[in-house]
């Protein structure tokens, strides 16, 4: 798979609102280093179906979508 050969960064080069976006659910949502990269292959499949080369922010507000939610006791 050549698209996951440089990963994580890579994947968002040049785009510095996907970046932020990663950086504030990383922060906010407690992200361990696997939900990061489990949010990049989610969105990389969803820029898949929309037939788009790059990861955009949409795609990946829509992977962080997708993420259940913690319960609270």
């Amino acid at each position: 798979m050549e698209r996951w050969a440089g990963r994580g960064a890579s994947l968002l080069r040049g785009d510095e609102a996907g970046h932020s976006l990663l950086r504030a659910a990383m922060r906010q949502l407690n992200l361990s280093a696997r939900g990061y990269h489990r949010i990049l292959k989610l969105a990389r499949t969803i820029a898949d179906l929309a037939g788009s080369e790059r990861i955009h922010v949409a795609h990946l507000a829509e992977a962080i979508q997708y993420r259940p939610r913690a319960t609270q006791l």
